[in-house]
């Protein structure tokens, strides 16, 4: 018989009625905005396609670009980013959705980037353990942009409630994303 969850493991994150592209992100007495896909929250994910996938999902790591702040208190394993960091999105390669080090010849995201979205990044568990090719890569938890556009299928969230949210949180954290 597994242990109930407590406030504050549990991330329940849900979409808006009126934009499925926005959302409401609930830990504990923490409500806040968030932004969702562009396709809003789907139950089939495949790559490219938009959607943030619906699911339970445990909050595994924390990166952080070390240049532009403190690292988040949290009781996740925390990393700094580098700027030769990166993550596989080719469903062709071996290396699919894990991360890597740039230059790196197959498709990739560039995790040490120009805009601030991911200063702070959260890896979730989504299409990890094992990859499955092309049920999505890249499935992060991690800043919004400040009018809120849709992310390509992440969940993301203004810096201030980043960083509270990851002070709350326990260690075996899950978010889960209702459609």
């Amino acid at each position: 018989m597994g242990t109930a969850k407590k406030a504050t493991d549990m991330l329940e994150v849900h979409a808006l009625a009126r934009d499925r592209t926005k959302g409401v992100l609930r830990i504990g007495e923490i409500t806040v905005p968030c932004a969702l896909g562009r396709s809003g929250i789907v139950t089939r994910k495949r790559e490219g396609d938009g959607g943030t996938p619906s699911g339970r999902f445990a909050l595994l790591h924390v990166y952080y670009r070390p240049d532009r702040g403190l690292p988040p208190s949290t009781l996740l394993p925390i990393e700094p980013l580098t700027p030769t960091a990166g993550w596989c999105d080719d469903p062709a390669s071996p290396r699919y959705n894990r991360p890597v080090d740039l230059p790196f010849a197959a498709s990739h995201e560039t995790m040490w980037r120009d805009d601030r979205l991911y200063d702070i990044v959260v890896v979730l568990d989504c299409n990890l353990s094992p990859a499955v090719r092309g049920k999505g890569s890249a499935i992060f938890f991690h800043i919004a942009r400040e009018d809120y556009r849709p992310t390509e299928g992440c969940v993301a969230v203004a810096p201030r409630h980043m960083r509270l949210i990851l002070s709350t949180i326990t260690a075996g954290a899950e978010m889960v994303i209702r459609a």
